[in-house]
């Protein structure tokens, strides 16, 4: 019989690659029942890259009729609601986040051009996603892959250098994200506008118009990511504590942001997700 687990090996990018890219995550699953991972809206955009002969099969929504696309590798913007990543039990392959300066310095565009969609990776990084994918494939340790990752996502940046195109991200607009990243959404968007210089309008003008979403939109989803991370862990924290710690202002509101963001109450998601205690 086969052993059922689900690993998840993480990694820091090369120092040269952090303002462009969050981290890496390599994952294992096996002999798992087969299902619908929600993968949740969160800070940063997401590449995914199967490791596997089967292809990733990804939906924009969960239980909304959304879809299901086959991808080898897949790039998303910032979302407002969970993706669906359907799988038979068995699934390998290696997840980038990417900071809103990563959508501008390894594509060439802004981050509002991917918000709340799907696109092929090879649409976004040519020649360069096959040979990302051929040469993760051919690697025999994480830590091999990940430094085919350094290497590789280290020229796209030098290609994306040649043309400018990182510096097309007001600086303001930056601080912001890294500001409510940094305080998991927990700052008052008007507060934060006057300490950059702008009104509130104009931020959320500029904001919503790099990253596709609105900086009070972001805050929630980063304080609906905080829930998350305490909710999937092995043994976690009763719904109320969960709200509590991540600054809902009760167990009501957590379960209104559940249900926007996963498409789910908070206990079908923990009834339905596979991968809780993962890692």
């Amino acid at each position: 019989m086969e052993d059922h687990t689900a690993t998840g090996t993480g990694a820091r990018p090369a120092p040269a690659l952090r303002r462009y890219v969050d981290s890496y995550v390599g994952f294992d699953l096996r002999g798992l029942p087969a299902g619908v991972h929600c993968g949740p809206p969160g800070r940063a955009l997401t590449v995914l890259i199967s490791l596997s002969d089967d292809p990733l099969g990804v939906a924009a929504g969960v239980d909304d009729g959304s879809p299901v696309t086959r991808f080898s590798g897949v790039a998303g913007g910032l979302m407002r609601r969970s993706v669906a990543i359907h799988h038979d039990g068995r699934q390998r392959g290696v997840q980038v986040a990417l900071t809103p300066l990563g959508a501008r310095a390894l594509y060439g565009m802004p981050a509002v051009e991917l918000a709340h969609q799907l696109a092929p990776l090879d649409e976004l990084l040519g020649v360069l996603a096959g040979e990302l994918s051929d040469r993760l494939r051919a690697a025999s340790t994480w830590a091999a892959r990940f430094a085919v990752l350094d290497a590789l996502l280290l020229r796209a940046v030098g290609r994306g250098a040649h043309a400018g195109h990182e510096h097309r991200v007001r600086p303001e607009v930056a601080e912001a994200w890294r500001r409510l990243v940094a305080a998991r959404g927990g700052v008052q968007v008007g507060a934060l506008a006057a300490e950059l210089g702008w009104s509130r309008r104009y931020l959320t003008e500029r904001f919503r118009g790099e990253l596709g979403l609105s900086p009070k939109t972001f805050a929630r989803v980063l304080r609906f990511a905080q829930a998350h991370e305490l909710a999937a862990v092995a043994d976690p924290l009763p719904w109320g504590e969960v709200a509590a710690v991540s600054g809902y202002a009760d167990q009501a509101h957590l379960v209104r942001d559940w249900r926007e963001f996963t498409g789910r109450s908070p206990t079908a998601w923990r009834r339905g997700e596979v991968l809780l205690g993962a890692g």
